[in-house]
């Protein structure tokens, strides 16, 4: 079968044929219907290096946000049906300890020990004919478009994951959330914060065609610029906002969601662009908190598909065959996106 496959560090990735998969105790294989080209692979084969975290060797297929119908299971799989839509959950931890008791694989306490970090991050992903996954990784998608669904599994799990440990702060009147960068991540975050609050959402980026899609979801968008912050702070009558995400993690970034924050509110960085952040007691707001954070997990992406399901999240996308695969990370790598790609192999 082909595949797109990352084969060594500071690489390009490249087409290839490749063994098909097959399904082993516990797991089933899918025929991949969609599979979504995250930035997070760019860092992948262009950024990262044998010395990383994760236990990611080169040499696997890319593909972590990835959606498929079964194709056969393998032993002791039962409760799965051939021909059923489903969405995978990417990371895979060892299954013994207590956060992956609790569905929490991506704070795996063996992560340092086990073989992989996940399905397209360590271990062969969806971008692909086909896919093997843990059968306990499926999440049932009924009749919902399993190809439109397919970016659900990090775009949008992420920043739900995010929003809702910051729930408690935005639970009351005359709240504010922002959120920093509207790319994939943060266009999906707006919408999240719609449903689930009812707080003004503030979104700020440097595209205008990226707030414009924000201020659609029902933002009010700020852009860019040295009057950013004070802009920001307008909104909220001087008050700051309760909570803010930011999706960017640049240290400018960094900069303008803690200027903005309101006293007892949180940050929470999640994006991995590296910045760094100095702490004042004196310009810190009084017990505010700076978090980070990371995927989310397997309950919460059930969660994020009934969301999907009842039409309160919508990612946007743009499709390509397996065969351009290449082109729609030439084009991330370029920023000429303007929705998230989703590789779709039985496609022409």
């Amino acid at each position: 079968m082909r595949a797109i496959v990352f084969e060594e560090w500071k690489q390009f990735p490249t087409l290839k044929e490749v063994r098909k998969p097959e399904a082993g105790p516990g797991e089933v294989l899918l025929k991949v219907a969609g599979a979504g080209a995250c930035h997070s692979d760019v860092s992948i084969f262009q950024d990262f290096t044998a010395e990383m975290p994760g236990n990611m060797k080169a040499g696997f297929t890319l593909g972590h946000e990835n959606s498929g119908w079964v194709d056969s299971v393998g032993e002791g799989v039962s409760g799965v049906n051939i021909g059923e839509a489903y969405l995978v959950y990417g990371p895979v931890g060892c299954g013994r300890c207590k956060a992956c008791s609790r569905g929490q694989d991506t704070y795996c306490e063996n992560a340092a020990t086990n073989p992989y970090a996940g399905i397209g991050l360590g271990r062969d992903g969806g971008m692909a004919e086909y896919v093997a996954v843990p059968a306990r990784n499926l999440i049932p998608l009924g009749d919902a478009d399993p190809i439109a669904a397919a970016p659900l599994a990090d775009a949008a799990l992420t920043p739900y994951h995010a929003i809702k440990g910051a729930l408690p702060h935005l639970n009351a009147g005359g709240r504010f959330a922002l959120v920093v960068g509207l790319g994939g991540l943060g266009q999906i975050a707006v919408q999240i914060l719609k449903a689930l609050t009812g707080a003004t959402i503030i979104a700020t980026d440097m595209k205008p065609e990226a707030m414009a899609k924000a201020e659609e979801a029902g933002a009010i968008t700020v852009p860019s610029g040295p009057d950013q912050v004070r802009k920001i702070r307008e909104i909220t009558g001087g008050r700051g906002v309760d909570a803010a995400f930011d999706f960017v993690g640049v240290t400018p970034t960094l900069a303008t969601a803690t200027a903005s924050m309101a006293q007892g509110g949180k940050l929470v960085v999640v994006g991995i662009a590296g910045g760094v952040h100095e702490w004042s007691f004196f310009t810190t707001p009084y017990e505010s908190v700076i978090t980070n954070t990371y995927w989310g997990t397997i309950e919460e992406l059930h969660e994020v598909v009934d969301m999907y399901r009842a039409g309160q999240i919508t990612p946007e996308i743009e499709t390509y065959s397996l065969e351009d695969g290449l082109e729609a990370y030439r084009k991330m790598v370029a920023g000429k996106l303007n929705a998230r790609a989703v590789i779709v192999p039985h496609q022409a």
